[in-house]
């Protein structure tokens, strides 16, 4: 997909030598010959050392010796052997080693280095990394003597709205930027975005916004914050493309600035470097993010999965992950939502051969698949059975629409000639013969399947003959929406399946172990998910090796400050969702819910009354009018005792002299709330309304 060239290019590869690098993990890859492979170490031995010391390494001399102790000298050797019982086999060895005992030692001292340890790599054959972008190597600006403050400002009591600020000094990023959906009882809402109040009261600091992936839950406030705070927003292919559908729509293309980075590739912002690392998750172009900061390296692994068989690209870079680990992560922030669940994540691929078998089964009748939109190897896979099993192909559903077409201009699906046509196009085809890919997986209300299974939807009708598989496992708190749809199917007499259709995107217990025993961290801050969900992740870090007071729990808003000695809450900012209703952005608040929510469970009562304007009396009315509390034709009886209550009550402001109009409001609201409590057991919003002539 082609960016604009003035506000989108590509991040540039910054290949300065890696001894210029900071210590505190700001390292380019290894020398070929590293090893990969994390060796474990005592908890101590981090403790007690700062990760940016000097590692001892064997020095190459006249003498030098093989094996792990060699040393430096005339053939000396350490321990506790005696000089003269090790000084000729040393030089014998030392001499047979002589012609290649600059580039072995080079190599040997690479692949011992420690944590922290910026040695310049020896000579490399011009074949190695050949398929891997450069890496920057530039360091990280800052003395390191101050806090890296970690600000999540939403994404921790919930699974959405993540955003999280790094900041250090003068300088301030921002991971990812989502939106969340409302909850049932956030009535006319349609967004809830993040509250960045810090975030603009520091406007100045901060450099750019940093996306994991394009999820809404990662992308979708992006709109809505950067018409507040302008700056620089930076994203993998897909992600971008995501991003950029979003500011078309708001006419905001011309004044926001977009790079493209490639997975391997890395962006400075201030005294930050940010490396894109590939992962695996339910999206393509997920990435993890290594951010060197001047106290040290902090591992964000934004959503992922490990999948060594993904349907599209490569699987995730465990290679990267064991790398940074060597040279020593300060803290690991890692995704928390199936933190709970034990065992491993499925591989994508295994849907596929669930598809394989519906469709197989089910030769005679029409197949409705609801997923995620932007799950595009989802997609893809069952593009492939319809293909396979000669279907033509309609997808319906304006989300899914748009991440086709996203995804197709990109290249990042196929879809065989012939097989795509419009949903126009679907009366022409018998029902056998078509797969309708739908929106709705989640029970929305308003998407595809939910209209379909309501009988709303224009130019599709569920019949006892369809098919309809949910390739998706409701998110939290959609479980009742989803169980509704799939009742109205089953009424309808269509054949749910839901077994089997749906793999997660998220890592498993078994998949955090593997990157906990990879990376190593000194502290561990899980991310992304409710409580009890973190606490998992707590607990299994603390399984793999982590310090019980290093494994931490954070809330949005928290003002964590990190270094290599500390790791604890230091401030509190503010931090919340603001609603989004229609085009109102934040001017609607908990008053106006609490409202609608009242006015939907108990209904309303207006009272209109006229006073004479001179001698305050009561020329007309009171008028009660009720709406959603009961209805007048049988409620006569109650309406006229309503009527008197509020004479009864003016009467006595009137005797009383009481002409002020707000006072004379609060005794008609408290004397007719308290009658329709005793009488109803329910409390309608009272209104009234005062005409004076």
């Amino acid at each position: 997909m082609e960016l604009e060239n003035q506000n989108t290019t590509e991040a540039k590869e910054n290949t300065q030598p890696a001894n210029q690098a900071a210590e505190q993990g700001a390292e380019a890859r290894p020398a070929e010959g590293t090893s990969t492979r994390r060796r474990r170490k005592p908890s101590s031995s981090r403790s007690g050392k700062s990760r940016d010391g000097q590692a001892k390494t064997a020095q190459a001399g006249d003498g030098q010796a093989e094996g792990k102790k060699a040393q430096a000298g005339d053939g000396q050797a350490e321990g506790k052997k005696t000089q003269a019982a090790r000084k000729e086999p040393a030089k014998k060895d030392a001499a047979k080693k002589e012609p290649a005992k600059k580039d072995a030692g080079k190599r040997e001292n690479a692949s011992k280095r420690e944590p922290g340890r910026e040695t310049r790599p020896a000579a490399k054959p011009q074949n190695q990394n050949q398929n891997r972008p450069a890496r920057v190597k530039s360091a990280p600006k800052g003395d390191g003597k101050g806090k890296l403050k970690i600000i999540p400002l939403g994404g921790l009591e919930q699974i959405g709205m993540n955003i999280t600020a790094f900041e250090y000094e003068d300088t301030i990023i921002v991971v990812d930027c989502g939106l969340a959906f409302p909850g049932d009882d956030m009535l006319g809402i349609d967004l809830v975005i993040p509250d960045v109040t810090y975030l603009k009261n520091n406007i100045d600091k901060v450099k750019g916004f940093v996306i994991t992936h394009g999820h809404e839950d990662h992308i979708g406030a992006l709109p809505y914050i950067l018409e507040q705070i302008n700056v620089p927003v930076y994203g993998t292919k897909l992600t971008m493309a995501l991003i950029e559908h979003k500011l078309k729509e708001r006419g905001m293309m011309r004044n926001t600035k977009r790079k493209v980075v490639k997975h391997g590739q890395s962006v400075n912002l201030g005294c930050f470097r940010v490396e894109y690392i590939k992962t695996n998750h339910s999206i393509q172009d997920a990435a993890a993010l290594a951010i060197y900061t001047p106290v040290g390296t902090v591992l964000h692994t934004g959503d992922f999965k490990i999948d060594y068989t993904p349907v599209f690209g490569d699987p995730i870079d465990l290679q990267r992950f064991a790398e940074l680990g060597k040279k020593g992560v300060l803290a690991l922030m890692a995704d928390s939502t199936n933190a709970i669940r034990p065992g491993f994540t499925m591989s994508e691929r295994t849907v596929g051969k669930t598809f394989d078998a519906i469709f197989a089964e089910h030769k005679n009748n029409r197949i409705i698949v609801a997923t995620f939109a932007s799950n595009v190897d989802r997609v893809q896979q069952i593009v492939n059975t319809a293909h396979k099993y000669g279907r033509k192909v309609v997808v319906e559903g304006r989300s899914m629409v748009t991440v086709m077409e996203i995804a197709r201009e990109l290249d990042y699906i196929n879809v065989p000639e012939g097989t795509l046509i419009d949903i126009e196009q679907l009366r022409n085809y018998p029902p056998e013969s078509t797969v309708i890919i739908s929106t709705g997986s989640q029970g929305e209300s308003m998407a595809a399947l939910s209209r379909m299974a309501a009988s709303l939807h224009k130019k599709v009708t569920i019949t006892p003959s369809d098919v309809v598989v949910l390739s998706s496992t409701p998110i939290p708190g959609n479980e009742k929406a989803v169980a509704n749809v799939v009742n109205e199917l089953s009424m309808k007499g269509a054949t749910v399946i839901n077994q089997d259709t749906h793999v997660s995107g998220h890592a498993c217990q078994e998949d955090l172990k593997l990157i906990y025993s990879l990376v190593h961290p000194k502290y561990a801050i899980p991310i992304h998910g409710e409580h009890r969900h973190r606490m998992a992740q707590k607990e299994l870090a603390q399984f793999m090796g982590v310090e019980k007071d290093n494994a931490v729990i954070i809330n949005s808003g928290d003002v964590l400050a990190l270094s290599e000695d500390t790791c604890e809450v230091i401030d509190h900012v503010t931090s919340g969702g603001i609603f989004v209703d229609g085009l109102g952005v934040g001017d609607v608040g908990n008053i106006v819910l609490r409202d609608r929510q009242n006015l939907a469970q108990n209904g309303i009562i207006v009272v209109v009354l006229t006073l004479e304007k001179r001698s305050n009396q009561l020329l007309a009315g009171p008028d009660i009018v009720s709406r959603g509390f009961v209805y007048v034709r049988e409620s006569e009886d109650l309406l006229e005792e309503a009527h008197a209550v509020v004479v009864d009550a003016v009467d006595d402001c009137l005797n009383r002299h009481v002409s002020d109009w707000g006072k004379i409001k609060n005794v008609i609201k408290d004397s007719l709330s308290d009658f329709l409590w005793k009488r109803m057991k329910r409390s309608p919003m009272i209104l009234p309304i005062i005409m004076e002539v």
